[in-house]
């Protein structure tokens, strides 16, 4: 079975492949400027922000970077409909990038889900050892007072 394709390497893909479809948009058709050139940052700010996320200096900031890029995803796959609605003699490429679009969104709303379970996890673990914790210090300062006023 083959080793699935990296998500950076699949964005950067995809980025291509959106730069690539702006220029026909923007040189064949009267559509808007402007709705191409969403769809173009969008497309490519997936990928910038999973570049980004391999320099996050935390495991929050890590999923706040894959959020962004999940966010930017959903973004360009509307203005892909949107352009496909409107240009129906464009349908073919737009079919290969909306799949490639849905299959990034999927991947990386499975990412975001697995980090966001994972700090849940860990927050409410460090919330169970503080109670803990709290509970053994009242235990022993009762203790302690129980000692000290024997002795006296």
């Amino acid at each position: 079975m083959a080793k699935p394709e990296p998500i950076h390497d699949r964005s950067f893909r995809f980025a291509l492949g959106i730069l690539r479809f702006y220029r026909i948009v923007t040189s064949t058709t009267d559509l808007p400027r402007h709705l191409s050139t969403q769809m173009l940052r969008s497309g490519t700010a997936i990928g910038a922000n999973l570049e980004e996320a391999k320099s996050a200096y935390s495991r929050r900031d890590l999923a706040a970077k894959y959020a962004i890029g999940l966010r930017e995803g959903r973004e360009c796959h509307y203005w892909l409909r949107l352009i496909r609605r409107d240009q129906p003699q464009l349908v073919k490429q737009i079919d290969d990038l909306l799949d490639e679009c849905d299959q990034l969104i999927a991947i990386l709303t499975t990412i975001v889900r697995k980090l966001r379970i994972e700090r849940i996890g860990r927050a409410a673990t460090a919330g169970v050892i503080v109670l803990v914790s709290a509970f053994v210090l009242s235990d022993l300062l009762s203790n302690f007072w129980l000692l000290s006023s024997n002795l006296s």
